[in-house]
């Protein structure tokens, strides 16, 4: 059987990864930088292994057929994790939402992955993730594509500390990647006010545009366009809970509300398709679940991917629904 290793076991995402592993009968390891709060847990199966601890972090490696990798900010936790999987033969999923992260994953461990025959896939999560799953399965088939808009509305979002240290990173940075003309730009982009025409009962919202998701490394990997851009409801962050959060209820964080639209823009036509659902937290330990899964059947090849790159998006989405993680609306020739 294969043995699934949650590293970051401890906070929120850890705990419902964990959780939804156990619910299907895999075989899990649990692991974390605070031995106090890892055996809390009560799981049989715990290691201890510091951001600062190589070795027992290839030992997490070498116990386990893949890492999920839940601890973030991914700016400081990503690189000692994934370079520990690779090396002990491991494959190696994160939640990263920073764009710069994803893009020295992708930068860092092709040839090293490939060599080792294992799969490292950087921002299996909501933002980032599933925005990259929905842009290529409303792509698919779309010929001469000129723009792709990733746009998530969301309300009721409650960050854990985690998140917020995140996105404090993310609104600092002011060497931004972006998308454009048909190749990776990086430099200063002034954030613009837009409105997003989401499908009903959401209508258009004043967005954040761009915001600096990783959709402008992962879509072109799989998807040829001369331009990405993702975009965020600007109300997400003026509401009162978003930072003020930390210590609620898991209960009180599942509160939230999402729709997730992708919208494609090409020389003979258009095609947009979208995904609702309440709970972004767990919609996101779900598709690094279904992930890990599938890489452990051998559903992807090795090396470093995206979601969309590594698996059908159409039909990871679909499992994803069956999971009951959100409701999607595909153009009708998906």
């Amino acid at each position: 059987m294969s043995v699934f290793a949650i590293y970051g076991a401890t906070g929120h995402t850890g705990r419902l990864v964990t959780a939804e592993l156990l619910s299907r009968g895999k075989d899990v390891v649990l692991s974390d930088r605070d031995p106090a709060a890892l055996a809390a847990l009560g799981h049989e199966r715990i290691l201890p292994a510091g951001l600062d601890e190589p070795a027992a972090l290839r030992t997490l490696a070498e116990m386990a057929d893949v890492i999920i990798h839940c601890a973030g900010p991914f700016a400081t936790t990503a690189l000692p994790i994934a370079r520990a999987a690779v090396e002990g033969g491991c494959h190696y999923i994160d939640h990263s939402v920073e764009v710069h992260t994803v893009k020295h994953l992708f930068d860092t461990f092709p040839t090293r992955a490939q060599s080792a025959g294992v799969t490292v896939l950087p921002s299996v999560s909501f933002y980032g993730g599933i925005g990259d799953l929905l842009a290529g399965a409303v792509a698919r088939g779309v010929s001469e594509i000129d723009r792709i808009t990733v746009a998530y509305a969301v309300s009721n979002w409650m960050m854990t500390h985690g998140a917020v240290e995140t996105a404090r990173l993310l609104f600092a940075d002011t060497e931004r990647i972006g998308f454009a003309d048909g190749a990776l730009q990086t430099g200063f982009i002034e954030p613009r006010s837009a409105v997003f025409a989401f499908p009903p009962p959401v209508g258009p919202r004043p967005m954040i545009a761009p915001v600096p998701f990783p959709e402008a490394v992962t879509v072109p990997r799989h998807t040829r366009t001369r331009s990405v851009e993702a975009q965020l409801t600007a109300n997400t962050f003026a509401e009162e809970q978003a930072f003020t959060s930390e210590h609620v209820t898991a209960d009180a964080r599942a509160a939230s509300e999402f729709t997730v639209a992708a919208q494609v823009l090409a020389a003979h036509g258009s095609a947009a398709g979208s995904l609702r659902g309440r709970d972004l937290w767990r919609a996101a330990a779900l598709a690094s679940v279904e992930a890990a899964v599938r890489l452990t059947e051998g559903r992807a090849k090795s090396g470093v991917a995206s979601p969309a790159e590594a698996f059908d998006a159409t039909d990871f989405l679909t499992a994803l629904v069956n999971r009951g993680a959100f409701t999607l609306d595909l153009p009708e020739q998906q």
